[in-house]
């Protein structure tokens, strides 16, 4: 796993003071308005710095998300819809569309966007991790664990969520099937790099690293091809990154899959392995240089310059040289026309799966009292208007803790950060 990885911006949201005292005037329902503000308002003071513990970003989300649960079911009885489900007008701007906010009154849309956040934190956490320069076991397994976690909640928005929604999303939105599909075959397969890079550093069998690579090449390729129909300037460096990812581990699995067959005196599979290996490694230089040109989101970085790519050239031509001059002192084989089919095996197939994400229970202040307690019929046409809305304007970026990654090399065998 290499400690360089594209990162898109945290979204924007606009303040909501769940001011609701039109229609909640009883004590229990204005503590719950007054408990949903100050959460709402510490989850995203979090958000912004990837610094903080994974355990206080999770507390402070399931907090948050236990007091929204009144807003999406009725507490007793929780097989029916909430009544004060479109009472609350939720702003969100989306990570490829500026700072234009979409606006919706529906708490499904807060809790989409709220975990798409959250989702974007933790990527955010692990590259923050995975850039040290002398980097623990602790720290990779939280790296695997923190892409787990973001994986499994872009997969409960797409599985669970995104079709709730009563209104039709921004297009090219995070909204958007096509990219919640993209992160979340991103995170996993960034979190499958961490098991590749552990596999080398404990030189398990050049078989299952080639498996390894060939699944993981696979997932980011899928996460580039979702992104294929959408608008280029918005999606240009993040799919380069994506095809870029995915070159450089077509490479990794046809260099170990060459490392297999020599170890098992085929030479000639080997040399056309490490041949075709070659040609991806050549495709991932090119797409270097188009990622660091690219339009769209995303900080402009050079990949080239990073170890895990740098390494794996040298490595692949002494092996090539090493198998050419053996086939032609010892083995003298055919290198065969096509290149060996790479496989893929039962123990590493699904591998790294996302983290299930689950609702939390409701917060102990929701009972069949507090929940009587909102009288939405004095509701009325509650909101700003249309012009009101339009005179809003747009968000301002979030404020982001810049983190300054180390220049160094990651002091391992792979040239990875690894768990």
């Amino acid at each position: 796993m290499s400690h360089w990885f594209h990162r898109n911006g945290l979204k924007a949201t606009g303040h909501v003071n769940f001011d609701l005292k039109l229609f909640a005037s009883e004590p229990e329902s204005l503590k719950i308005c007054s408990e949903l503000r100050q959460a709402r308002h510490r989850l995203l003071e979090l958000l912004p710095d990837a610094g903080h513990q994974c355990q206080e970003l999770e507390a402070a989300l399931n907090s948050y998300l236990a007091l929204l649960t009144g807003f999406l079911q009725a507490p007793d009885q929780p097989d029916q819809q909430s009544k004060l489900r479109h009472v609350v007008r939720f702003r969100w701007t989306h990570t490829l569309l500026g700072n234009t906010p979409e606006a919706q009154k529906d708490a499904v849309f807060e809790v989409i966007c709220i975990c798409q956040n959250v989702a974007v934190w933790y990527m955010k956490r692990a590259a923050k991790i995975a850039g040290k320069e002398d980097i623990t076991m602790e720290d990779g397994k939280e790296v695997h664990s923190s892409l787990r976690r973001a994986a499994g909640l872009m997969k409960a928005v797409h599985d669970r969520y995104i079709g709730q929604l009563l209104e039709e999303s921004v297009k090219e939105g995070d909204c958007d099937t096509r990219v919640i599909t993209a992160y979340m075959n991103q995170c996993t397969a960034e979190a499958q790099e961490v098991t590749i890079a552990r596999a080398i550093e404990l030189k398990h069998s050049p078989g299952l690293v080639s498996a390894l690579a060939h699944e993981t090449s696979g997932m980011f390729q899928t996460a580039a091809d979702s992104l294929r129909s959408m608008e280029p300037a918005l999606v240009q460096r993040w799919t380069k990154y994506l095809q870029l990812k995915a070159a450089v581990y077509k490479a990794y699995a046809y260099n170990y899959l060459g490392e297999n067959f020599l170890a098992d005196d085929k030479c000639g599979e080997a040399i056309r392995c490490l041949k075709e290996s070659q040609k991806f490694y050549t495709e991932a230089g090119e797409l270097c240089k188009e990622y660091a040109d690219a339009k769209g989101v995303g900080a402009k970085v050079k990949p080239e310059k990073h170890l895990f790519f740098r390494k794996l050239g040298p490595i692949l031509n002494r092996t090539l040289e090493k198998c050419e001059r053996e086939n032609g002192f010892i083995y003298h084989q055919k290198v065969p026309y096509d290149a060996p089919a790479l496989e893929l095996r039962d123990n590493t197939y699904g591998l790294v799966a996302p983290d299930e994400f689950a609702m939390p229970a409701p917060a102990p202040l929701w009972t069949a009292v507090s929940y009587a307690a909102f009288d939405v019929s004095k509701l009325g046409d509650a909101g700003p208007s249309k012009a009101a809305e339009k005179a809003e304007g747009d968000l301002p970026p979030v404020k982001e803790v810049k983190d300054n990654h180390t220049d160094q090399d990651p002091k391992n065998h792979s040239g990875c950060v690894v768990a």
